[in-house]
């Protein structure tokens, strides 16, 4: 079958900070977008909800779902709870929340890294789920995983998928990589701690079997409605973004390389 789309937001307020504001969506342009994607005829479908796609005809929930579509959030900001929930509920579409258990409000003694806005707190984290979203994680404190040594490496993927595992009392299964990035050696690690599928930016249509790099579509402020509907048909302009992650790759591989040789040297 062809690909899925799986379209990437992180903040949905009006008055975004600076260090949010390019990959902030306005709650009106988000309204108008989800609008785009009922007139259009997409079905808005869970990330648990893939692998039914991929399954015999009529054998799952989502089999024969119409141009299916995936909707997830990175980061875990308050607005989720604030602005798009209510706008998600009142389409009757489903999302994703990918959570840096870190950030979030009420983090405490795991308090780790620098939020750049207001977090969800535990309490909008099972609110959100009693809603019907679907939780991820996002690592602990949201570094450039792929610079961490095998052990701090180990520590952010499996103390936040702990964490949201023993609030929430279910099992997590996803989770996105920080700065939408990964390594081979990254991949690998995030397979032993448990997960069953990953993702990660690249700005492309989501395969069958591409578990622990499937790619999403970025929604940012700058995004219009008409690029938006072309995003969401996969006649996107992303071309030389692609390109441009690909040589950032060579740059962070090469620094993770040197570290370590200075490391052991």
């Amino acid at each position: 079958m062809p690909g899925v789309p799986i379209l990437m937001y992180h903040s949905v307020r009006a008055d975004p900070p600076p260090e949010t504001a390019g990959l902030s969506v306005d709650p009106g342009m988000f309204a108008e977008q989800l609008a785009v994607l009922r007139d259009r005829g997409f079905t808005p479908v869970p990330l648990s909800g893939l692998a039914g796609l991929h399954a015999a005809p009529g054998s799952g929930p989502y089999a024969d779902a119409p141009k299916p579509i995936c909707i997830t959030f990175d980061d875990g900001y308050a607005d989720f709870h604030a602005e798009a929930l209510p706008v998600l509920e009142s389409f009757g579409f489903p999302a994703t929340v990918f959570v840096t258990t870190g950030w979030l409000d009420d983090a405490g003694p795991d308090a780790a890294g620098r939020p750049l806005d207001a977090m969800l707190s535990w309490a909008h984290v099972k609110e959100i789920v009693a809603h019907g979203i679907e939780v991820g994680a996002h690592s602990h404190s949201h570094p450039q995983l792929d610079q961490l040594p095998d052990g701090a490496l180990h520590d952010e993927l499996t103390r936040s998928r702990l964490l949201l595992e023993d609030r929430l009392q279910q099992q997590v299964a996803t989770m996105a990589y920080p700065y939408g990035y990964s390594s081979a050696r990254v991949r690998r690690a995030v397979a032993r701690a448990g997960y069953a599928s990953a993702y990660v930016v690249a700005n492309d249509i989501a395969q069958v079997r591409s578990g622990y790099a499937i790619p999403r579509l970025t929604v940012q402020r700058s995004t219009s409605l008409d690029l938006f509907g072309k995003i969401a048909e996969g006649g996107h302009g992303f071309f030389r973004e692609k390109a441009l992650t690909k040589g950032y790759a060579l740059v962070r591989r090469s620094r993770y390389l040197y570290r370590k040789t200075m490391h052991h040297g």
